[in-house]
């Protein structure tokens, strides 16, 4: 499919997204009022608009050839040395791969890889031979390992000082058969104004993961906003640059919504200390789709004694 074909595409998926969501939220304030009797306002209609396009992207992150849901494999590596392939005699057996890749070795903290004989592989792109070192992803991006001409991506992750192998591959069902992600009706009112409450410099706030293990991650502080007449308090993580990260749970999670809780994403507040908290844009781990991430869990403080009718949903789960 050719660059602009690829863009009409784009803007009637767009506007097929977007009447979709207008229908729901039509659906979804009774049957009192028809849509022409009770037309959505200009800012009605570009708020769905934006959502609808941010739902797009969602998906299309989530199915890139190396997104989360192309994830076949976590392996750690528990010894000194590993020989790691697709066959059953590999001490550390991938789902997709060459038979035989090569062998992972651990030395004073760091991970060296030397190939099979006779593989095409690449290290960040680039061709090489040879024993090689692989970085982890403790400080900066990870090196890329990639097989299969490409469509095979292995990269060494570190969580509590421990080391694994992280592999992805563009074939992987879990990518060529995923499903749509289904949402809530958008929904304007989900989305509150919330002051920051900041905690002293330095302060940090314990977060299991999934994995079992807990990091300490920086808090600079809560956000609370009313509903229904209560105050609510997310406790923030400082996710660098202009982004503040809030892990919650909620009265949906495990019904509607996905059991371990889901993420969102909120700018740093502004001069006045506000913050707004678009609950539309929540949205579920990568643990959600694949057994194989390391997610971090809401803390308690974050599981809030209310139901958030927004955002996504439980994937793969009849509704």
């Amino acid at each position: 499919m050719d660059t602009i074909q690829m863009r009409k595409t784009a803007v009637v998926l767009a506007r097929a997204a977007t009447l979709s969501l207008l229908l729901a939220t039509t659906s979804a304030c009774g049957d009192k009022k028809t849509a022409e009797d009770a037309p959505l306002s200009e800012a009605e209609a570009q708020y769905l608009s934006e959502e609808s396009l941010w739902r797009m992207q969602r998906q299309e992150d989530l199915t890139q050839p190396d997104g989360w849901s192309s994830l076949i494999g976590l392996h750690w590596l528990s010894l000194q040395s590993h020989y790691v392939g697709s066959s059953a005699r590999s001490g550390i057996r991938i789902a997709m791969g060459p038979e035989s890749l090569g062998m992972f070795q651990r030395n004073n903290g760091k991970v060296f890889f030397t190939p099979e004989r006779g593989l095409a592989l690449t290290l960040d792109g680039q061709p090489f031979k040879g024993r090689v070192e692989l970085k982890d992803d403790s400080n900066g991006p990870p090196s890329v390992l990639g097989f299969d001409e490409g469509k095979g991506k292995l990269t060494v992750i570190e969580r509590a000082g421990n080391r694994a192998l992280r592999v992805k591959h563009a074939d992987a069902p879990t990518r060529t058969n995923f499903k749509n992600i289904d949402y809530w009706p958008a929904d304007r009112n989900w989305r509150v104004e919330a002051t920051f409450v900041p905690n002293p410099p330095g302060t940090t706030l314990p977060i299991a993961t999934i994995i079992g293990t807990t990091e300490n991650m920086p808090n600079p502080g809560a956000l609370e906003f009313q509903r229904d007449g209560k105050t609510y308090r997310i406790e923030a993580l400082d996710q660098g640059e202009t982004t503040l990260s809030l892990i919650i749970a909620d009265r949906t999670s495990g019904h509607e919504s996905y059991g371990a809780g889901r993420y969102l994403d909120v700018p740093r507040p502004d001069a006045k200390g506000k913050v707004v908290i678009d609950f539309n844009r929540t949205y579920n781990p990568p643990c959600a789709f694949t057994p194989f991430a390391t997610c971090p869990l809401p803390p308690n403080q974050n599981r809030l004694d209310l139901a958030i009718t927004a955002g996504e949903k439980r994937y793969g789960v009849k509704h």
